[in-house]
């Protein structure tokens, strides 16, 4: 710390100050490696969890944004304050969970790459971005309720993206439907309200699934309605497996539909 400041005095001065505040004695990567089992922080040693299955955790959200924009994280990465990322002190890097704003029912799905927030009573610190989302930048802190989504089959995307050819372009105009290249989707969901689509868009996107997100309006029985698909991908198989995925993820209803 500058100026001499005790660190128990800096903590102290964090704990107290306004919203949004973060000092180094809420994140010290330094100190808090990613890949560690343990690390110590100011005399006290943190264990990191082994596995994140059946992990929910109620407490106080803080958020940490331009002062820390730029600099390294506990897993190495650059912090980018428009990511959605947060810093926890026992959850394993990397790691994924939802966030719940208790108070007004917002949710953020956010990667854990960072250690912290070294402050008495508060479990997470979300980034800039995933605050905004939550509805917590005025505040500063908010009661959140947090829930660990399983990381395993959003690695298994990333890696089955780079050995899966690109979908094949779109077929000229006026090609007839069996000439039609057919082309896969999942279906994630269908609501009245855009609003559900569109914050389960958000969701997805941030879950990072090795597919496109996007939602399309259509009519039925005189109603208009709004699903949320991804895709397109190469083959029955791959859209059968995306579907599996977004089940194990909570996505209950997901199902395969193809173009034709």
């Amino acid at each position: 710390m500058t100026g001499g400041q005790p660190r128990w005095l800096a903590v102290l001065l964090c704990t107290v100050a306004a919203a949004g505040c973060s000092l180094n004695a809420e994140h010290d990567s330094s100190r808090a490696r990613a890949k560690s089992n343990s690390y110590e922080v100011y005399g006290q040693r943190y264990y990191v969890l082994h596995s994140t299955d059946g992990f929910v955790q109620r407490g106080i959200a803080s958020w940490y944004g331009r002062k820390f924009h730029g600099r390294r994280t506990s897993s190495g990465e650059v912090f980018d304050m428009y990511a959605m990322t947060a810093a926890h002190k026992r959850l394993p890097i990397p790691s994924q969970v939802e966030v719940i704003n208790l108070a007004n029912g917002r949710r953020a799905v956010v990667r854990i790459n960072d250690r912290g927030p070294f402050v008495d009573n508060r479990i997470i610190d979300v980034s800039y971005a995933a605050a905004k989302q939550l509805g917590m930048l005025g505040s500063g802190t908010a009661l959140v309720e947090i829930r660990a989504l399983s990381h395993e089959p959003l690695v298994a995307d990333r890696e089955r993206a780079s050995a899966v050819p690109q979908a094949a372009a779109a077929a000229p105009v006026g090609a007839t439907r069996a000439q039609r290249k057919t082309e896969f989707y999942v279906q994630a969901g269908a609501f009245a309200d855009p609003r559900n689509a569109y914050r389960l868009q958000v969701r997805l996107k941030a879950a990072e699934f090795a597919a496109p997100v996007r939602v399309d309006r259509f009519d039925q029985g005189g109603s208009k309605y709004y699903r949320v698909r991804l895709g397109p991908l190469p083959s029955r198989a791959a859209a059968g497996e995306l579907a599996r995925q977004l089940a194990n993820y909570g996505i209950d209803d997901a199902r395969m539909i193809d173009s034709n």
